[in-house]
């Protein structure tokens, strides 16, 4: 880089309309512009290129003190943006060489981006994770699963002998359970939700890492897309599901509005 040239960090692509005179600052402090081409604008911050260049980003992200503000400006950026009309949220550290390379992006992807604008404009995002937390979830299994609640009743009507045979091959089925009840508890839980959402986006979870045992393992990571119209009827829903699984093995963790990462395509760096 020479001296004093400058990168343009984009945060987002919104319609060209959009008004950022009162929006936060950026990475950096820096004040909000636009790049707009026809239907589009793209919102940026100029930064230093010295500051900014590659080997610098590297060295950065791997201290947490240098990432952590600039993760946290580009998020406050994002939301409020979604907070004003559709957007479609770039990456962090989404940099381009200049106004030209901007430019050049909204020209090439202006379908994608018009599409992109388009959905996202119908709804807000919304997510959701759900965990099975197993030492709550074994108490009442029974109520989840007629063959052990039979079991059970084996269990309490057998004499001692029988019974300490039994209770322990309860134990051992009980645990091999939790995972499909928790299964299917997650299904029906997405089930339920989706009639109120245009879209949803489901991430897998088979691979997850377990969190810590008082909050459980990751049953089910989703994301919904609500139109405010239907937000209220989603939340009752919701609060209807956790009224009834909320600390019988379950735990929910509902947080939003987001910038709809989850609807976009991302455009790449330039």
């Amino acid at each position: 880089m020479s001296p004093g040239s400058e990168l343009w960090y984009v945060y987002g692509i919104t319609p060209a309309s959009i008004d950022v005179r009162r929006a936060p600052e950026g990475v950096d402090d820096a004040p909000l512009e636009l790049c707009v081409d026809e239907d589009f604008a793209a919102v940026a911050s100029r930064l230093d290129g010295e500051r900014y260049a590659p080997d610098e980003i590297e060295r950065g992200t791997e201290n947490v003190e240098w990432l952590a503000p600039r993760a946290v400006a580009h998020d406050r950026v994002l939301t409020w943006l979604s907070d004003h009309g559709p957007v479609v949220p770039l990456p962090v550290f989404s940099l381009f060489s200049g106004e030209e390379a901007v430019r050049k992006t909204l020209r090439e992807r202006s379908a994608e981006l018009r599409n992109a604008l388009r959905r996202v404009a119908r709804g807000r995002e919304y997510a959701l994770r759900v965990y099975r937390v197993d030492a709550e979830l074994a108490a009442v299994a029974a109520e989840h699963s007629p063959r052990l609640a039979e079991l059970e009743r084996s269990a309490a009507a057998a004499n001692p002998g029988q019974r300490y045979l039994l209770e322990r091959k309860l134990d051992v089925e009980r645990k091999k359970d939790l995972h499909g009840i928790g299964a299917r508890i997650a299904r029906e839980i997405a089930a339920s939700l989706r009639p109120f959402a245009v879209e949803t986006s489901e991430t897998r979870v088979a691979t997850r890492p377990v969190r810590a045992e008082a909050e459980g393992t990751l049953i089910l990571d989703i994301a919904f897309l609500v139109d405010p119209k239907r937000l209220e009827e989603f939340q009752r829903t919701l609060t209807d599901i956790v009224a009834q699984h909320g600390s019988r093995g379950f735990r929910f963790d509902f947080t939003g509005p987001w910038p709809p990462y989850h609807f976009v395509q991302q455009t790449d760096e330039r």
